[in-house]
């Protein structure tokens, strides 16, 4: 019996290149979090520090345990985990109002367990979930993070030379780069296109003055995230309530983005696994507040990786999530990974993210939009999904649990989407319409068929 690709295991050379890939396309937005949140709580550097060491930890142990599994924990699928950026917000606020980093970590813990109580209910939803709305929550994923990598290529919000000539210059060259590498170089050169890209564009980078290894100077050589090291957990009404909304906003999200890598890797994701896939979130949110971190969710960064290389093993994720454990113990070498300057990081993320919204365009080509409202389903729903990241301020005047499901273009998009597709496909249809079983996989009565796609294609 033949290996599905996903089971694969290549040599180890290419483990450890592909796997370094999968960490550079995402150790940005992974450090962004603590350095976000434990700046608006006005942190001391030390403090600082220790919460990025102990995120990148246990952003390891998280993609481990969604990669490789065990029992009913894990999804078993190229799946790279890190914190989730829905929760910055709430936790921002639950810091400065007295609460401080226990009170974020109490709420967290309650979140995680909730998601692992949930799992299984939301894994129950897949049928509502046809290559209709798939297909547009990809395209929406895709569409929301290239804002993302224009931050990066023009120097990363907040710089001083935000949007200099140079800045964005090295990010095209090392777009361009990655272009070359993949169109003509050998095929495993081709694979890490993205990986290659940064290293020259790195070693350029350095000569031109954009780096600062200040930082690698001041790091540890070594550093352990103990439990409860800013003291033990409080537990607070309103700060649970709003962490509960993060809880389903990232559900939603990482739900999207399994099925997404599920599409791309050729195997469809079945209720079981999204099941085990959402209770491995839960388990490491979990582990989060343990260890003095945040919330945990699928990157959507890593799924752009994966849909651009073709590299379709899980045994290169779960060699990421290994790489980063050693970052998180060694701060010193994670200093290094910080170094490197955004614009490099741009010109790789703005081939990444487009290659997830094209993933999204590539499903929709399987949905028939003959004689049926379909094109209107997905019109409005990337317009709802892509609102707060072209206007983000947009909902600011709303309460905060609105702000915490809307804020997010995925979350947003991706509610859109499956009501919308209730509304037009499954619910009684308009007279003088096409029925649903007729608009082929759009849903309604064509749930059955989908179903026996997916166990054909497994």
């Amino acid at each position: 019996m033949t290996t599905h690709p996903v089971d694969e295991v290549p040599p180890a050379r290419q483990l450890a290149a592909f796997g370094l890939q999968h960490v550079l396309a995402m150790y940005a937005g992974a450090v962004a979090v603590p350095l976000i949140v434990g700046s608006a709580m006005k942190l001391s550097p030390a403090d600082l520090a220790y919460l990025i060491t102990a995120d990148l930890l246990v952003c390891g142990i998280a993609t481990l345990i969604q990669c490789i599994g065990f029992w009913r924990f894990g999804v078993r699928l190229p799946i790279m985990q890190g914190c989730t950026f829905a929760a910055v917000s709430p936790m921002v606020l639950i810091g400065t109002t007295g609460g401080g980093l226990p009170a974020i970590y109490g709420s967290v813990i309650v979140a995680g367990l909730a998601i692992m109580l949930l799992a299984p209910v939301f894994g129950k939803l897949l049928r509502f979930f046809p290559p209709l709305v798939t297909g547009t929550v990809i395209l929406i994923i895709g569409l929301s993070l290239l804002p993302v990598a224009g931050n990066w290529a023009a120097g990363g919000v907040g710089s001083a030379d935000f949007g200099e000539p140079k800045n964005l210059g090295l990010a095209a060259f090392v777009l361009l780069v990655v272009l070359a590498v993949q169109r003509f170089a050998p095929v495993f050169l081709s694979r890490i296109a993205v990986l290659i890209g940064i290293v020259v564009g790195l070693a350029v980078a350095v000569p031109f003055g954009f780096t600062d290894f200040d930082g690698v100077g001041d790091a540890d050589w070594l550093g352990i995230s103990t439990p409860f090291h800013f003291g033990a957990p409080t537990f607070e009404f309103s700060a649970i309530v709003s962490m509960l909304v993060v809880a389903l906003v990232t559900m939603t999200e990482t739900t999207g983005d399994l099925i997404a890598v599920g599409e791309m890797t050729d195997r469809k994701v079945e209720p079981r696994s999204l099941a085990d896939g959402l209770r491995a979130d839960g388990l490491s949110t979990v582990l989060g507040g343990v260890f003095n971190t945040f919330p945990y969710t699928a990157y959507a960064q890593n799924v752009g990786l994966v849909g651009m290389t073709r590299v379709r093993s899980r045994w290169v994720v779960a060699t990421a999530g290994g790489i980063l454990v050693l970052l998180g113990l060694l701060p010193k070498l994670g200093a290094v990974v910080a170094a490197i300057p955004a614009p490099v990081l741009g010109g790789a993320g703005l081939v990444m993210f487009g290659t997830v919204a094209a993933s999204g365009l590539r499903t929709l080509t399987q949905v028939d939009f003959k004689g049926n409202d379909n094109l209107t389903v997905v019109a409005v729903s990337v317009a709802v999904g892509m609102l707060p990241v072209g206007v983000p301020t947009v909902y600011e005047k709303f309460p905060d649990w609105f702000q915490t499901v809307m804020n997010s273009g995925i979350s947003a998009g991706c509610l859109t989407a499956i009501v919308l597709n209730l509304l037009f496909n499954h619910l009684r249809p308009k007279p003088g319409s096409v029925a649903p079983e007729a608009a082929g996989l759009a849903g309604g009565g064509a749930e059955e068929t989908v179903e026996k796609s997916r166990e054909e294609a497994v």
